[in-house]
């Protein structure tokens, strides 16, 4: 009767610690990766120790923490980003990404973050430029090197916009189309350097994050999140923060 009593207490012990271990697990957040280009302020940068920082590491651990998230960055370069993500080697992408419908047929976007920005060209202080006909640079695989492509501009494409914006300071290109958003601090801080030239041109229905067609449960819960951020005004705030007072918002 010993025996059997002992080992009822240790099948009762051993019980009791699955549940322990069952119940502490439930209660961990699940761990997602948060997949961004890192070279796009002050949507998203690398600072002076190393780490990804900006508008977006900002909202995207807000979110995560919103979401109950456990959240960790990874940095992929922008002609890659898309194909990575649906392979499989991060679960979001943070990264200025515009909602297209051509990019919706290959991923899914939450709900936008950012609300529609205006392009705008940019080319040398004192230069005559044609941005109709000139050659513009912008960054591949964007909505910018989309919409250049049906027109009578001749496209340069480079792999940030950093070099399109070096491009267009160098003389090999006549205009650099870009997100207003980004230019608006890259011709402030260009000394005279760059000016505003041609329209705006409305090209997308704002930035959104990107997920895997498949992830729809994390769709949800990020959109969700993004719902509280507007309904309590702290999107806006943190928009204002990184883009000025002037930024559009919600």
């Amino acid at each position: 009767m010993k025996a059997i009593h002992n080992l009822r207490a240790g099948l009762c012990g051993v019980l009791a610690l699955i549940l322990i271990v069952s119940a502490a697990c439930s209660e961990a957040p699940a761990a997602i990766r948060m997949g961004t280009e890192g070279a796009y302020p002050p949507y998203s940068f690398i600072n002076e120790s190393g780490e990804v920082d900006g508008f977006e590491r900002e909202l995207g651990d807000e979110l995560c923490r919103r979401a109950e998230l456990e959240c960790t960055w990874v940095t992929n370069e922008w002609d890659t980003i898309i194909p990575n993500l649906v392979n499989g080697d991060y679960d979001t992408i943070l990264a200025g990404m515009s909602i297209t419908d051509e990019r919706d047929k290959v991923i899914d976007f939450t709900q936008a973050y950012f609300p529609p920005s205006p392009s705008l060209y940019v080319a040398r202080a004192g230069a005559s430029v044609d941005v109709v006909k000139g050659v513009v640079a912008t960054q591949v695989n964007t909505v910018q090197a989309d919409h250049l492509a049906g027109t009578e501009a001749t496209l340069v494409e480079f792999a940030t916009i950093g070099e399109a914006i070096d491009a267009v300071l160098k003389g090999d290109a006549d205009a650099a189309l870009a997100d207003n958003s980004y230019l608006k601090d890259v011709v402030a801080e260009s000394d005279g350097k760059l000016v505003f030239v041609g329209p705006e041109v409305v090209l997308d229905g704002g930035v959104g994050m990107g997920v895997r067609e498949s992830d729809g449960e994390l769709k949800t819960n990020m959109n969700e999140a993004i719902d509280s951020m507007k309904s309590d005004g702290s999107l806006n705030a943190l928009i204002k923060k990184w883009f000025g007072e002037d930024a559009q918002t919600f």
